[in-house]
């Protein structure tokens, strides 16, 4: 039970908005040393993670090549396309891409979106383009505002949507501690299938508040508009 105390360093050094990075290392050491791992064993099971789950870094290689489409004027272009759609407001894009990021989730494409891919390249901009052509210029507090729903949409489409597919990692993780665990043998199916009704929830949920969104965007506008004026006074 002493390796439990990797998790206080986790939650000090969490409190205390320290490198992300630095502490759950500092935390894997802690852990390795109270288990009675040497230096050299320790230095080597991190090798080993690493080398294990060195595709998560892959997002990496993809990184320098977003930077370059910013670079050169996708954002302006996205908020351009979404300033010729009068009907789309910043409620429905993202309503519309909450369910298309589910729906291809369920069918195993998770690398479609995503925050580096998809939501801060286009989608946030394109919600911000649409809220600008029916606002005008937007305060800091109503970008911010966006941006977070934005990224939302990409979260819950993805978190809900992922576990309708079968062949997902953490349907084949439950099956697998349920197993090895109780001795209970579940079905990869039946578990994917029941993940539907609360997928759908989620879709109902969490897409009515982005159409929700467009009225709170009513109220934030016209209250900084109000201020604007007092100021002015």
């Amino acid at each position: 039970m002493w390796v439990l105390l990797a998790i206080a360093v986790v939650v000090v050094g969490f409190a205390l908005r320290l490198n992300s990075m630095l502490v759950v290392t500092a935390a894997g050491i802690v852990a390795g040393l109270i288990g009675g791992l040497s230096p050299v064993k320790i230095l080597n099971a991190f090798g080993d993670g690493f080398a294990g789950s060195r595709s998560v870094t892959v997002f990496i290689v993809t990184l320098p090549v977003i930077g370059l489409i910013e670079r050169y004027g996708l954002q302006h272009q996205a908020r351009k396309l979404i300033g010729k759609l009068k009907v789309m407001t910043t409620g429905r894009l993202l309503a519309i891409y909450l369910l298309i990021r589910q729906g291809t989730a369920a069918l195993g494409l998770t690398s479609i979106g995503g925050p580096a891919q998809a939501v801060r390249p286009l989608i946030a901009p394109m919600a911000a383009g649409a809220a600008e052509r029916r606002y005008g210029p937007l305060p800091e507090k109503l970008q911010e505002k966006i941006k977070g729903f934005a990224a939302s949409a990409d979260t819950v489409g993805l978190f809900f949507g992922e576990d309708i597919f079968v062949a997902i990692g953490s349907i084949l993780l439950i099956t697998g501690f349920v197993d090895a665990t109780y001795g209970l043998h579940l079905e990869a199916i039946d578990i994917a299938l029941w993940a539907i009704p609360t997928g759908i929830c989620a879709l109902l949920i969490h897409g009515t508040r982005l159409l929700l969104l467009d009225r709170q965007l009513d109220k934030l506008h016209a209250a900084s508009k109000a201020e604007g004026e007092q100021v002015t006074r």
